[in-house]
């Protein structure tokens, strides 16, 4: 087991490794080893939920009981359980979004599973501060590229699974009841091997077009109907410090060429762009929905214009795989 890139493999082997590649190694490898050692009470082990189950069914509720079940000091907060339907960047985007502002040791639960009960596996991630279950189908990529440290494992000992298990329902016999186990305290070894081939995608990135024009894209339109784009003020940032804005925001037939601080400063049904908490370029309007003033949703194409004399820069590069 080495660190290549600032991510775990087990399949290389790197010719040289500096001081801070060993101590980075010690480090994590200390960190898997005092997992449920006990340094933490049973009561504090913390466990979120991240699912597209909704909230009108019995879904979650199944999952909490059986979380209960086995340990009834655990507790489970939630994250969202309105994710989109099937969508795996929707359940990567919110699931990035939340997980470090939870104290050390949760173990997050994220189920957006499309293909459950195909072969792709369950896994069960460890960072330097964090736990994850999820299915292999790239959920957790904001996390993996996020995190400079981590290692994946294929979970694989059915005893901490609820038998029989359901083709239809893993969320309630294999992710919850392993979050169980984790909140009581068992090593994440005892779960599976480490692997290194699991899935993972990169977000999309705005692309450049030609000097002037960068194209993006709405990643997804929140509950207030704001259009979270792909664009951030750390990609362009004398592009959103700059007065007036020197670009304009295309998206459809429709110009957008204000820049806000805050909702409140818009006026009615005028759309703007904002940079908002999730430190992405958001196209909003105060106390309306810009989705439905804009006709725009999930995967529109977003025009970003530079103006006058200025040229666009460089698109963000994806990360390494």
């Amino acid at each position: 087991m080495v660190l290549r890139c600032g991510i775990w493999t087990g399949g290389c082997r790197c010719k040289a490794l500096t001081l801070k590649a060993w101590q980075d190694t010690f480090a994590l490898r200390h960190y898997i080893e005092r997992l449920g050692s006990g340094r933490r009470t049973v009561a504090n082990r913390l466990v979120t939920f991240t699912t597209d189950f909704g909230v009108s069914d019995h879904f979650v509720g199944a999952m909490k009981g059986v979380i209960m079940k086995l340990n009834p000091d655990a507790r489970i907060v939630d994250i969202s359980n309105n994710v989109h339907s099937f969508d795996i960047l929707d359940g990567a985007l919110t699931i990035a979004q939340a997980y470090n502002y939870y104290p050390p040791d949760t173990v997050h639960v994220v189920v957006v599973d499309p293909g459950v009960g195909s072969n792709r596996r369950p896994l069960l991630v460890v960072t330097e501060k964090h736990i994850f279950l999820a299915p292999d189908n790239g959920v957790l990529s904001l996390v993996y590229e996020r995190e400079e440290r981590l290692s994946v494992r294929h979970v694989t000992a059915e005893h901490y699974f609820l038998q029989p298990v359901s083709n239809t329902f893993h969320g309630r016999d294999v992710f919850a009841p392993c979050a169980g186990w984790l909140s009581k305290g068992v090593q994440v070894e005892k779960f599976g091997d480490e692997v290194t081939d699991f899935a993972r995608f990169a977000a999309p990135k705005p692309k450049l077009v030609n000097p002037q024009l960068l194209k993006g894209v709405v990643l997804k339109a929140d509950k207030f109907g704001n259009l979270i784009t792909n664009f951030t003020a750390k990609d362009l940032p004398e592009m959103f410090s700059a007065t007036p804005p020197p670009f304009k925001i295309v998206v459809g037939n429709k110009e957008i060429t204000t820049m806000r601080t805050a909702y409140s400063q818009g006026m009615h049904n005028e759309v703007f762009a904002i940079v908002g908490s999730m430190g992405f370029l958001e196209l909003a309007t105060n106390r309306g929905a810009a989705s439905r003033l804009l006709g725009a949703d999930r995967g529109t194409e977003v025009g970003f214009v530079v103006s006058g004399g200025a040229a666009a820069p460089a698109a963000p590069a994806a990360p390494a795989q």
